[in-house]
């Protein structure tokens, strides 16, 4: 819905895309309030599916009769990333411009396929005039019908097999037994926590309303240019490695998403039960934490307990000596 009011008054052109965003935020009645419930509406979406991975993965969720329910799952939780990653540019400022430029960069390098896929997103050789069309095409055109295919699917699973219980595989009892109707037990329920939710959303869009920045600037690099919060841990973790090893271990762990259920094949749900299971899954978190963390703080100075650090490209800190004054 804010996507559909902020295409009112923007223009997928360069040289009309910012200024569009700016009038939108500036001069538009309650623009600032749509843009900013479209761009924390973004980031709350993406933790959202990331807690309900996490839940459904913990709660052994995924298991048989499911499977497929978690494979749309982890293919709409990409298709949401790829929403993020096209919706990002189309404010054409300088650091969704350069973002992008590295993104682009990072999908060229992929074996085989890369060139032709990088090639395909731009458009050209760089981030261009034909790159925001593209990108402007995939995130109002295409990816919603994607999406919501995907979304639809994973619904009438969830509601023809119900919810998973902590039972063994095979011990369920039959689906349908407790069932509620969904008129008005369910839609009271989820009417409550929208309220909840959008009152929290209203209250972060007026504390902190997303920032504009300048405008692109192709002949200008800014430095230490870094992606969304959700990006930075495969982000910092292609630093660490040659090209292509680095992305073949940054397509690693989505790959074990979408495969998991077929990896995991006992019959209990339990986490206590499944103490491998739990190892994976609370590395894996803490992995993409530690890695996310350097991801923020590596090319800057921080302070700590007085001193102050800079942090290089790997995420190491080196104490910052001053000087005695001559």
């Amino acid at each position: 819905m804010t996507g559909i009011l902020l295409m009112v008054y923007y223009r997928p052109t360069t040289d009309h895309a910012f200024e569009s965003v700016k009038y939108i935020s500036a001069k538009v009645a309650f623009g600032w309030l749509i843009r900013g419930l479209h761009s924390w509406g973004s980031t709350l979406m993406v933790l959202m599916l990331l807690l309900h991975i996490g839940r459904t993965f913990f709660m052994g969720a995924f298991k048989k009769p499911r499977e497929l329910t978690w494979v749309l799952g982890a293919l709409l939780f990409g298709g949401v990333l790829v929403f993020c990653f096209t919706g990002y540019l189309l404010p054409w400022s300088q650091l969704s411009y350069w973002a992008t430029t590295v993104g682009t960069e990072v999908a060229g390098s992929i074996p085989g396929a890369g060139p032709l896929l990088k090639r395909l997103l731009l458009g050209g050789e760089a981030v261009s005039q034909e790159t925001l069309l593209r990108f402007y095409v995939m995130h109002v055109i295409i990816l919603p019908w994607v999406v919501t295919a995907i979304v639809a699917f994973h619904l009438v699973l969830v509601r023809v097999q119900g919810l998973a219980t902590l039972d063994p595989v095979g011990r369920e009892a039959p689906a349908g037994r407790n069932w509620r109707p969904f008129f008005p037990h369910h839609v009271l329920k989820e009417a409550i926590l929208f309220a909840l939710f959008l009152g929290f959303l209203l209250t972060l869009v007026v504390l902190w309303p997303p920032e504009l920045g300048e405008k692109a600037d192709p002949l200008n690099t800014p430095a230490h240019i870094k992606p969304e919060w959700y990006f930075l841990p495969s982000y910092q973790l292609l630093k660490y490695f040659p090209a292509l090893l680095g992305i073949l271990i940054a397509f690693l762990p989505p790959l074990l998403l979408v495969v998991w259920p077929f990896l995991d094949r006992t019959s209990e749900r339990r986490p206590g039960r499944r103490p491998w299971s739990m190892a994976f899954g609370i590395g894996g978190i803490l992995l993409a934490v530690v890695m996310g963390l350097l991801g923020y703080f590596s090319e800057r100075e921080v302070g700590f307990f007085g001193v102050r650090y800079r942090v290089d490209h790997y995420g190491v800190p080196t104490r910052i000596t001053q000087q005695p004054p001559r």
